[in-house]
């Protein structure tokens, strides 16, 4: 008799063990019926996405919508990871890991594309841009969206343009009211030659560096000023470092949402459509964010002690014309046809 009970004890517990360990599974079982097997757990796929900026700026608040629409129409099948304040690299750094498949996400300057695709300098033609509506057509027309395509021949998928905003000089030294205030000021700049000679036809000695390093060069004085737009002059602190804000307005500055091919390949076209449909709506929204709190922005510089410079349209078509010889130059280097393009886009936007 006690070898059957102990027979039967050791069955319960046999029994109760398995039914235990199938709780212990990442995906719940699914009952079969008619002899069907069970479906495959979906695999989730991760992107990390990194820009340079603070998490105060639009551009990370765009990410952050970004990451929501993703996840909630995937089912959390995609997982976007943000990362802010350079601690991916910089926008080349970052780029470059796109193309290597180390990284799945950034959303850098034309600026800094053009370093991979020539072509891509065009947006980055001092004064090209009257306003905020100019751009939008031009960019979501046909030469934008002609352009984007190009990418995929560097590893990239381009998703559409964010908006950096038109870029305005700070410094340390001197109010800039006219081309001559421009004489001598070393400005940090981004790498790009249409850049460095542009800021040296206005008078400038540019000096191309890492966002990363810019606050401490302008703090011991390796530079004497910048230039970007106002949301990143104030969420950077610039001001602590800053004396002079002008509305130079010198050139709109478009970013392109960029996905890592190599990972973008390997989603299904569903979750392509997903990805590349959020990146468009989070960029909208985006835009938005970022015209609304320009004012703003300006107007916190000015209460942080920056002394507010306007120019005049006299002063900035002196400093259209210095630039025009630096555009001719490089017309052929970006191509020629692309500069015409766009150039007729821009036309035909103002119409």
């Amino acid at each position: 008799m006690k070898k059957k009970l102990g027979l039967l004890f050791s069955t319960a517990i046999l029994a109760l063990g398995i039914v235990g360990c199938g709780g212990g599974t990442t995906t719940p079982e699914t009952p079969q019926t008619g002899g069907d097997t069970a479906e495959a757990p979906t695999e989730v796929k991760t992107m990390r996405a990194g820009i340079g900026l603070n998490d105060q700026h639009p551009q990370y608040k765009g990410l952050l919508k970004f990451k929501e629409l993703v996840e909630e129409q995937t089912n959390g099948s995609i997982i976007v990871e943000t990362y802010h304040s350079g601690q991916l690299g910089d926008d080349r750094t970052m780029t470059e890991a796109l193309q290597l498949g180390s990284q799945e996400i950034t959303i850098p300057s034309t600026a800094v594309i053009a370093n991979f695709l020539p072509e891509f300098s065009v947006f980055d033609i001092p004064f090209l841009f009257p306003n905020e509506e100019v751009a939008d057509a031009v960019l979501g027309g046909e030469v934008g969206e002609e352009l984007l395509t190009r990418l995929a021949d560097q590893r990239l998928v381009g998703l559409g343009y964010w908006e950096n905003g038109f870029r305005d000089l700070t410094n340390s030294k001197r109010a800039v009211a006219t081309i001559d205030d421009f004489k001598g000021l070393k400005i940090r700049t981004m790498e790009n030659q249409l850049h460095l000679e542009a800021f040296r036809a206005l008078g400038a000695n540019p000096t191309p560096m890492a966002f990363t390093e810019l606050f401490a060069a302008m703090q011991q004085g390796t530079v004497d000023g910048q230039e970007n737009p106002y949301a990143t002059i104030y969420l950077q602190k610039f001001f602590e470092v800053q004396d002079h804000v002008s509305d130079t307005h010198h050139i709109y500055s478009p970013w392109v949402f960029l996905v890592s091919k190599a990972f973008f390949d390997g989603l299904t076209p569903e979750q392509q459509e997903i990805v590349r449909d959020a990146a468009y709506e989070a960029g909208a929204y985006q835009r938005n964010m970022n015209r609304e709190t320009a004012a703003e922005y300006l107007a916190n510089l000015q209460a942080e002690g920056m002394t507010f410079t306007e120019i005049t349209p006299e002063a900035r078509q002196e400093m259209v014309d210095a630039v025009k010889p630096v555009i001719d130059r490089f017309a052929d280097e970006i191509g020629r046809e692309v500069v015409d393009a766009v150039f007729q886009a821009v036309a035909e936007a103002q119409q």
